[in-house]
């Protein structure tokens, strides 16, 4: 099944791009994002104590570092999102375009496979890539990413071989 064409403002890179390639173009804007998603959960479970004082008498260091991890867990998704929208073309993106043409046009001129070798069949990547296409617009309802190697990624490959 052909992956679906939609027009962006910016060029697409990926619609599928790779658990690793997407943490790998992280900016530091999404790791600004990921360590206030951390910060902002605790700070909230203070603040909430302080109006409304539900642990009287007991210490809020368990609750403090659970609410931690949460943010931590929802700051990392956020960042994930947005780096994945600049794969998609949907934010702007030149650095993650410039970096995605130099390392796929040096795997292909070393002839390596461009995403990565894959042991599965044919029909088991297409239906990896199927499941996890765009599966970040839905992380409120289950975190999603693509692990898998796979050939579907949405973009025309000839421009790296030449």
């Amino acid at each position: 099944m052909p992956v679906k064409e939609i027009q962006t403002p910016y060029p697409v890179i990926d619609t599928d791009p790779s658990f690793g390639r997407v943490v790998r173009n992280f900016r530091t804007t999404d790791y600004a994002a990921w360590a206030a998603g951390t910060a902002v959960a605790p700070a909230a479970v203070v603040g909430m104590e302080k109006f409304n004082p539900a642990a009287i008498g007991r210490s809020l260091r368990i609750p403090i570092r659970i609410s931690a991890l949460i943010g931590s867990f929802g700051g990392f998704l956020y960042a994930y999102q947005n780096s994945s929208l600049r794969f998609w073309g949907w934010k702007e993106n030149a650095a993650e375009v410039a970096k995605d043409h130099e390392e796929l046009s040096q795997l292909a001129k070393e002839g390596k496979a461009l995403y990565g070798e894959s042991n599965m069949p044919a029909h088991v990547q297409a239906a990896s890539a199927q499941n996890s296409r765009f599966a970040q617009l839905k992380f409120s309802l289950i975190p999603w990413f693509n692990l898998a190697s796979h050939n579907n990624h949405g973009v025309d490959t000839s421009k790296y071989s030449s």
